[in-house]
């Protein structure tokens, strides 16, 4: 049977790269591509089996930013499938991002100054926003509506015949400091993008804890230091086309740039073709690569602890009633307005 994997995310950056080489790694996948906008993905559905004519591949409509929409797709992915083997849950924004120029000159002269440039931390700040479900964008798009379609996957994901993975795109900018039980949507904050990075390395941990049992297994990965979307807008283009060349230089002190998604996607591929029972659930698999280019996969402990991981998980699972309560409301007032 092939193996059905499915992606977030899936028309740019890291996930379109990631598409393509697991269709390099296993041509005969079936290969579910997650995307808010269909145009693109019906690009990119061409574009891989042009190139993969023994795959197949399929699309599925999310915006992992709502949970109505989170909830539809899910239903669908039920509809297809009787299981999902592997889930990448690579979508996640980075809004506004606004870099701490006064942080980064000090870094600059700092002893942690390799840290600091492989990390962000400390760097960057981002504006985020209320989403129309009430929370917080960042925290909704990296991690709630995420959770929220595992969730509804189980069935799909929990079989006592065969395992089933759960691959997260985190990052080094995951940070403790960043993260408070009291605060989970990071709604006091200004570094929401590291707070959800932290948040995904304690759900990760969480759902190992508890679904291990059933088949299903979680792992975190982080891509490194890449020109994406979601990094484009931190420096002007000129500031970039600068800043390259010192950046490949560092790279021979510091294998956190990977700087291209192909590169970044080394540790979500290696993860591929590893058995899940063999994996420690509290690493951080990192995508790394040498100031020659090669590439390879290392690993970090992460910074976090069990207890603090299932208090997290607790959260969700009452903050899941809550939004859930809130959506049949809706559906109802839609029904008695006559609205579809």
């Amino acid at each position: 049977m092939r193996k059905v994997v499915l992606v977030t995310g899936a028309s740019s950056g890291v996930g379109l790269a990631l598409c393509k080489r697991l269709l390099e790694e296993d041509d005969e996948l079936h290969l579910c591509l997650a995307c808010r906008n269909v145009g693109k993905a019906e690009a990119v559905r061409g574009a891989l089996l042009a190139s993969h004519p023994a795959a197949e591949v399929s699309i599925v409509q999310v915006d992992v930013c709502s949970l109505q929409s989170v909830l539809q797709a899910a239903g669908e992915l039920k509809q297809r499938f009787q299981r999902l083997d592997y889930v990448y849950l690579n979508a996640g924004i980075m809004p506004n991002p606004q870099l701490n120029i006064k942080a980064l000159f000090s870094g600059l002269f700092s002893r942690k100054v390799i840290h600091i440039f492989s990390t962000a931390e400390g760097l960057l700040t981002q504006e985020d926003r209320v989403t129309a479900d009430g929370l917080q964008e960042v925290f909704e798009t990296n991690v709630f509506g995420h959770f929220i379609l595992i969730r509804e996957l189980e069935p799909l994901l929990c079989h006592s015949d065969h395992l089933s993975r759960l691959i997260w795109t985190s990052s080094r900018n995951a940070r403790r400091s960043n993260f408070h039980l009291e605060d989970i949507q990071h709604r006091r904050g200004q570094e929401p993008y590291s707070s959800s990075k932290y948040a995904i390395d304690l759900l990760s941990v969480a759902l190992n804890q508890n679904f291990n049992p059933r088949g299903l297994y979680s792992s975190v990965v982080c891509p490194g230091t890449m020109v994406t979307n979601l990094t484009c807008g931190i420096l002007p283009p000129f500031l970039w086309t600068l800043l390259l060349p010192i950046i490949w230089l560092i790279r021979f002190f510091a294998n956190a740039f990977t700087l291209t998604p192909d590169n970044g996607t080394e540790a979500l591929v290696w993860l591929f073709h590893q058995k899940p029972e063999s994996l420690n659930p509290l690493t951080k698999y990192l995508s790394a690569t040498t100031g020659f280019g090669s590439n390879y996969v290392t690993t970090q402990k992460m910074d976090l602890d069990e207890d603090t991981a299932e208090k997290f998980y607790q959260n969700l699972l009452e903050l899941e009633k809550q939004v859930r309560v809130t959506i049949q409301k809706k559906q109802i007032i839609r029904a008695d307005d006559g609205t579809p």
